[in-house]
């Protein structure tokens, strides 16, 4: 089978045909039940791996009273204990820099990247030089599922820090042979330097958040420059929900006259395109042979019929630095086993991640999601591209506000514009959530735009709860 070991040793050098639709033919058009059984082979041979070189996945088996021979089907592979990002991050305080499941000497760490650590201690990725090699090569392989060819000039448009994501696009685009512009994102003036370079170089391909993919489409038209003049065709996006989303997927690929695409995990989980679409497919598929995804119940960690929902819980089966095996990601969504229109036999997510399960909130007894307000606004004319998510509570009812900025043209085009527009808007949103929303209209520019992953709720209800609490006392 086509380079499919462990660990892997992939030549840098070979590519497909020319006219070849496939990076690897035989891996991802199989029967699914023969990779499964080629899946299990890997996990086995990873999970020896991880027992021979990693105290912690050791003491975390033991714990549960299992051992790698233990495992004998996909089955008995839910037995497993999860990692959560918890264990992660007692493992490295525990053992610095890298924790206890570093499997190479420190001295093969190519890269470290991590987590940003604003809200505790940050996670430190160490990633030897061969996981970098095998990152190159599978992102190449998705991306050419996407479309991309070499020659094509690729601009990743993100910031370049410890965010993985930028420098896996990066990677993945010279590997793939293709003219790598580094753009990246966040200096201020960024966004309009952003517009005249893509009038410049004219790239085939774009990677960034879809939040900023949108905030550069507003900016451009404010600077009289149509989107669709830089000739972008196909746009990858991860950092945030919404590229999967019609209301946001299809808003972009009118803006730009582009195919767009939806790809991302974990940063934990890189190559993170393990969920990535193809040229012809919505949604994301699961490149099961990379990274297999068992989409779970959140509460018990069994994997879930297709057609339902849950969480994905992420197993490497390349990774050698530090290999996540049953890594639980918090995230929401449902998964298919239905043929894609590529021909590739993976399983997908038709909608593709709407978003971290601790995002979500309730508001009277209903479950809300802020990607599904940001995905019924974008379809909303007259909308300006930014919104607040204020929730607050009068006695004892929660109450969900949403100011919206209207475009600079509605919010010109008189009152009886601006009523219809805040009754569409509601409407929508009464509908799709299944609650009364109330709606403000606030001026154009009011909320700051970002170019990185977007945040738009305000909870105000902890504020209340204290402050009724302080007066009860």
């Amino acid at each position: 089978m086509e380079q499919w070991q462990f660990p892997p040793d992939y030549d840098d050098s070979y590519f497909p045909g020319a006219n070849e639709k496939y990076w690897f033919r035989e891996r991802e058009t199989m029967d699914p039940e023969q990779r499964n059984a080629a899946i299990l082979s890997r996990i086995q041979d990873v999970m020896h791996y991880a027992w021979e070189h990693a105290p912690f996945y050791r003491r975390k088996w033991g714990e549960a009273g299992l051992e790698p021979g233990d495992i004998k089907s996909l089955e008995d592979f839910e037995k497993v204990p999860v990692v959560t990002k918890q264990d992660l991050r007692a493992a490295q305080t525990a053992h610095p820099p890298f924790g206890d499941y570093l499997c190479i000497p420190d001295s093969e760490v190519h890269h470290i990247h991590g987590t940003s650590g604003t809200t505790g201690r940050p996670t430190a990725f160490g990633i030897g030089r061969r996981d970098w090699r095998t990152i190159s090569n599978n992102h190449a392989r998705i991306m050419w599922a996407m479309g991309l060819r070499p020659g094509d000039t690729v601009m990743v448009s993100a910031i370049f820090s410890l965010y993985m994501g930028s420098w896996g696009a990066l990677a993945g685009a010279e590997r793939l042979g293709c003219k790598a512009f580094p753009f990246g994102a966040g200096a201020p003036g960024m966004t309009s330097r952003a517009i005249q370079w893509l009038g410049i170089m004219q790239p085939r391909g774009f990677y960034s958040t879809p939040s900023y993919a949108l905030r550069i489409a507003e900016v451009a038209r404010e600077e009289g420059v149509d989107p669709r003049s830089f000739g972008v065709e196909i746009m990858f996006f991860s950092g945030e929900p919404g590229a999967s989303v019609p209301g946001i997927r299809d808003r972009i690929a009118d803006e730009f006259g582009a195919k767009v695409i939806d790809c991302g995990t974990m940063a934990e989980i890189t190559p993170w395109m393990n969920a990535g679409g193809s040229a012809e497919s919505e949604g994301m598929l699961l490149w099961q042979d990379i990274v297999y995804t068992e989409v779970a119940d959140p509460q018990t960690y069994k994997r879930v019929p297709f057609g339902e929902q849950g969480t994905p819980i992420y197993t490497q089966l390349e990774r050698t630095s530090q290999p996540m095996i049953r890594l639980v990601s918090g995230d929401l969504t449902h998964w298919v086993d239905t043929p894609s229109p590529c021909g590739r036999t993976y399983p997908s997510l038709p909608r593709g991640i709407y978003g971290r399960i601790d995002d979500m909130f309730q508001v009277r007894g209903e479950n809300v999601y802020p990607s599904e307000i940001h995905a019924v606004l974008n379809q909303v004319q007259g909308y300006g591209g930014e919104h607040r998510i204020v929730i607050s509570r009068e006695g004892s009812m929660d109450e969900l506000l949403i100011q919206l900025e209207p475009t600079r043209e509605a919010a010109t085009a008189g009152e009886q514009a601006l009523a219809a527009l805040r009754k569409e808007a509601a409407d929508s949103l009464n509908r799709t959530l299944g609650l009364r929303v109330k709606l403000d209209l606030v001026d154009p520019g009011s909320f700051p735009r970002t170019d990185f992953k977007a945040q738009r709720v305000i909870d105000d209800r902890d504020l209340f709860s204290t402050l009724h609490s302080r007066l009860g006392e």
